[in-house]
């Protein structure tokens, strides 16, 4: 460390550092390119990567009050399959950033994210035109590799800008507005629902991602600069890969991602089932989701206060603490019982999602801190491995939500149980390293 602290000190001192091996010439270049940018940032930065992000939203949550709708449209009557419109966009976002991450790295973010929308216009209409369930969730598929362009390169954008606890906290307030399109999506979806149709909600969807797209490209600088472009070839998803796991902590916080993210797309896809078929609550379904999001929203803003004085670990862990805590009581409580009464369900989901506004902007900072040098590459890694992980953690887990949500609740003990082990385990090696 104090070898490192020396030429971080050159570096700061603008001296020359040619006598430092390659690989940390690399990461030096780009902390000292950080430092002159850990400052508050223009609300507009935060706005404009807010929406980036809150396309998808838009296109999962609006999407939910008409899953029963569409599936009778494209001839399903399963409730589980229908669950296949939520969790098949997640599987489009996982493949579509291993794809536009590394392209972002070598040609620049702007024109990649702008390539991203074209595919998800294209995709919009796919799902408008569609007579089937397979063709449907082709669809959807490709919407969500359209939208993993702006999804990802978002993130990549916020690391060419900071690092460390103050991208943590950049997150956590692009997080709290991105938060705001769950809040009234399902209840905007109901209402074009009632009033036009299922299809309206992909048009709206489209209209508000071609104004995001100009708004985008017209006051977005490009933060990738010219120096740190990577030539685009074929061994670039292997060096990028090796570049990855040579970091542990970037390798297990990904891993632990992928559970909360995986439980988490359950309530997702399973939310609908659980208020509108075994609560019998049709119309105040989007209000409930609000709820929720609501919830998600003022933890993650919390934690944009916090996270510089406190440490983004020590909150990540924290949360990660009491999201299984919560999990644990509930599922023992109401261990093989119907439900419990609606406002029992919900205070206890609220809570449970409050932790998580601690958790999915934090987790992510994380795993990114040390591979700020290749964010391109690195977020691309490590959004496809974790989404990897969650649908299969979602479709399975999901495939058990019936007649109560109990399951819902098992799948947030297990999943959280896991990625608390994990946690422990790298901060034990952790503490062995610097004693």
């Amino acid at each position: 460390m104090n070898e490192f602290a020396t030429d971080f000190r050159k570096c700061l001192t603008k001296s020359h550092i040619v006598l430092i091996d390659e690989d940390k010439q690399k990461e030096l270049h780009y902390i000292c390119a950080m430092q002159e940018n850990n400052t508050k940032p223009a609300v507009e930065f935060i706005v404009l990567m807010a929406s980036l992000m809150s396309i998808v939203a838009l296109s999962i949550d609006a999407l939910l009050p008409a899953l029963s709708q569409i599936g009778q449209a494209v001839k399903n009557t399963s409730a589980t399959n229908n669950q296949l419109l939520i969790t098949m966009i997640f599987l489009g976002l996982g493949f579509g950033q291993l794809l536009f991450g590394p392209l972002s790295d070598s040609f620049g973010r702007k024109p990649i994210v702008m390539i991203g929308f074209g595919v998800f216009v294209i995709a919009s209409f796919v799902c408008t035109a569609a007579t089937s369930l397979e063709m449907m969730v082709a669809g959807r598929i490709l919407q969500g590799i359209g939208l993993s362009a702006p999804r990802a390169i978002s993130i990549s954008i916020i690391r060419d800008s900071y690092k460390g606890d103050y991208m943590a906290r950049i997150m956590s307030f692009v997080t709290a507005l991105f938060i705001l399109v769950p809040v009234v999506a399902p209840a905007l979806g109901k209402f074009l629902l009632d009033h036009y149709s299922w299809q309206a909600i992909f048009y709206v969807q489209l209209i508000f991602g071609v104004l995001v797209s100009i708004w985008f490209w017209m006051r977005q600088p490009e933060t990738l600069k010219h120096a740190h472009k990577v030539r685009f070839n074929k061994h670039i998803f292997v060096n990028g890969f090796r570049e990855v796991i040579k970091h542990k902590e970037t390798v297990g916080f990904t891993i632990i991602s992928g559970f909360i993210t995986g439980s988490f797309m359950v309530f997702l896809s399973a939310s609908q089932h659980i208020f509108e078929k075994q609560y019998y609550l049709v119309d105040e379904f989007p209000y409930i989701f609000a709820g929720m999001a609501i919830a998600i929203g003022a933890a993650t803003f919390t934690n944009g206060t916090l996270v510089v004085r406190l440490g983004m670990r020590r909150l990540a862990f924290n949360a990660l603490i009491l999201f299984c805590s919560i999990a644990i009581i509930y599922s023992v409580v109401f261990w093989n019982t119907a439900n419990p009464s609606l406002w029992t369900l919900v205070i206890f989901m609220a809570l449970q999602f409050f932790t998580l506004g601690f958790l999915f902007g934090n987790l992510r900072a994380i795993a990114m801190e040390p591979i700020g040098h290749v964010a391109g590459i690195g977020s691309a890694i490590t959004g496809f491995s974790s989404t990897l992980m969650a649908v299969p953690i979602a479709t399975f887990i999901g495939s058990f939500v019936k007649t109560t949500a109990l399951p819902l609740f098992i799948g947030f003990a297990i999943c959280g149980s896991l990625g608390l082990v994990l946690f422990l385990v790298i901060k034990k090696r952790a503490a062995k390293t610097l004693s």
